[in-house]
């Protein structure tokens, strides 16, 4: 006969009592079900009273369904770069570098600028340090000049008289250069034949601008003198200078350096080879006095007036 829960014996002195049916049935479904004895179902351990029970491990990090693989360290790089962080301290910065390439770009084109006969030729360059030369001498001769006449008015005892001479010859010297009076020197004539009247006023001015900055100090063309107001037009086979009709052959009459005035007329590409491909003849002679006895009127300016006292 199977004994019931309450027909159960009393255990005997010194044994402890045996399991209740539940926990044996317990026990036996637990073996059956493959699970431990103090363990539930859901795979947690039943504790007992008063025992904290212990913490979960973290799980493991998961990569995102649809990420793919992981990025690569140049996306990482990019990813880092942009969006820009870009804070007031490099705003700064880029400011000032900003400001400064600007202002080597400004220095080095202006440089540039300033190097512009670097492609001219050899025979240029070579004429135009003749002319400076010649322009530092006749400067360092009118300063030495300018420091004599301030020695003698020092040393002189009449000091009004020497004064009035050197105003006279001032004056002399002024009307030469406004061609109020006539002058005399050594200098050169220059002869252009223009039988196929194909030079122009143009080339002719070229001749005096060229004549000038090689030193020339009085110029007389034909009949009229040439001073800083002169001015030439074209009269159809012939030129006009200020107002005067003048016909070919144009003869040059020029005081100055001969020494530096054949060779200013002489250079290639100057004066000479441009009217030669005019079909003109160009004759350069020098001589040792040349008169240049044209002369311009005295004439009063309207508005400007001496500034000295």
């Amino acid at each position: 006969m199977s004994e019931t829960p309450d027909e159960r014996p009393p255990a005997r002195p010194g044994e402890l009592p045996g399991p209740l049916p539940e926990e044996q049935t317990g026990e036996r479904t637990g073996e059956q079900s493959g699970v431990r004895p103090g363990e539930r179902a859901g795979g947690r351990d039943e504790r007992r009273s008063g025992e904290q029970p212990a913490e979960p491990l973290p799980a493991a990090p998961r990569t995102p369904e649809g990420s793919g693989a992981q990025l690569t360290g140049r996306q990482r790089l990019v990813k880092g770069l942009w969006p820009p962080r870009v804070t007031r301290a490099q705003l700064i910065v880029a400011l000032l570098l900003f400001v400064l390439g600007l202002g080597l770009a400004i220095q080095v084109r202006s440089h540039n600028d300033s190097s512009a006969l670097r492609g001219a030729r050899q025979e240029d360059l070579v004429r135009i340090l003749d002319e400076l030369d010649d322009r530092t001498q006749r400067l360092e001769d009118e300063k030495q000049s300018l420091e004599g006449q301030r020695t003698e008015l020092e040393n002189s005892s009449d000091q009004a008289e020497e004064a009035r001479k050197q105003t006279v010859e001032k004056e002399r010297q002024l009307g030469i250069l406004a061609g109020t009076v006539a002058a005399q020197g050594p200098g050169i004539t220059v002869t252009v034949k223009d039988p196929e009247h194909r030079v122009k006023a143009d080339m002719l001015l070229d001749t005096i601008q060229e004549l000038r900055a090689a030193g020339a100090e009085a110029i007389q063309i034909g009949d009229v003198r040439v001073v800083a107001s002169t001015y030439l037009t074209d009269a159809g086979k012939s030129v006009r200078i200020d107002g005067q009709k003048v016909d070919a052959p144009f003869r040059f009459k020029v005081i100055g350096k001969s020494q530096d005035l054949t060779p200013a007329l002489s250079i290639p590409g100057g004066v000479v080879q441009t009217l030669e491909k005019e079909q003109a003849t160009v004759v350069v002679q020098e001589e040792k006095k040349i008169v240049v006895d044209a002369l311009r009127p005295a004439k009063t300016p309207d508005y400007a007036q001496s500034s000295s006292r």
